[in-house]
């Protein structure tokens, strides 16, 4: 049998490698799923890049297994551009586009699936916090935490962290976790894109334009937020809470 401890590079899964080493609990393989957003470019933002490179060093000095990133054989693009060819669909022979709100293509063929394959016949580990029982629900005889085996908490993974020099950017500064083109990030985090990462944005423009399925399940494209948050820098709206849709309409036709 196989232990395989899977890491997300957040508090959690990045004590639970501590964990794992103090109790001497078997450990074979360190695995990362790597999400690609296209051939060449992550869908993580440069400074998580940077933290995960700094990460790999400390961990293999210090437990001596390289982490292994892992990835879907196709990039989130190329599924986006994949026709749907489903005999019952009412979407066939359009383009995927951005993911529905609920149900989404992009967890399952990007991550889940990757992992399943990899986990098979294997022991995994992964990072749940002793304090987090609504998660309890996905451990098993084949996936164990052993932070909730020895009663870590998300407070005492974070202090690990800091203590380690291994608390990501997500914690510390603007950088946000996970995907930047993820249809379910918040309004400030595409405002944070659009600013800092003119060329991830251009991108996503490109796709909203192509898309069949709007980026948001309200039916608000990308281009309706590029307006909104250009209007934002030319003083036309307030960038506040109150913010109404309607307010764009009143402003382009008076």
């Amino acid at each position: 049998m196989e232990y395989i401890a899977s890491i997300s590079y957040g508090k959690d899964s990045l004590a639970m490698l501590e964990v794992i080493h103090r109790n001497s609990l078997p450990l074979d393989r360190i695995v990362h799923v790597e999400i690609m957003a296209t051939k060449d470019i992550p869908a993580d933002l440069p400074p998580m890049m940077e933290f995960k490179k700094k990460a790999d060093a400390i961990i293999l000095d210090k437990y001596g297994i390289s982490v292994e990133h892992i990835s879907a054989p196709h990039s989130y693009e190329d599924y986006f551009y994949y026709v749907c060819n489903g005999k019952r669909s009412r979407n066939r022979g359009k383009i995927y586009g951005f993911p529905l709100q609920k149900g989404n293509w992009c967890n399952s063929r990007l991550k889940v699936g990757v992992l399943e394959r990899v986990q098979k016949d294997a022991v995994t580990y992964i990072g749940i916090a002793a304090d987090e029982p609504r998660r309890y629900h996905n451990l098993s005889e084949t996936k164990r935490s052993p932070l909730v085996e020895y009663g870590w908490t998300e407070a005492m993974c974070r202090t690990w962290c800091e203590e380690n020099d291994l608390l990501s950017p997500i914690y510390t500064s603007a950088a946000r976790g996970g995907c930047w083109f993820c249809h379910n990030q918040s309004i400030e985090q595409l405002r944070l894109l659009r600013k800092n990462y003119p060329e991830y944005w251009a991108l996503l423009l490109k796709w909203d334009t192509d898309s069949p399925v709007s980026f948001k399940g309200d039916g608000h494209t990308l281009h309706d937020f590029d307006n909104r948050f250009s209007m934002e820098e030319r003083g036309l709206l307030p960038k506040n809470t109150a913010f109404r849709w309607k307010q764009i309409s009143d402003k382009t036709t008076h």
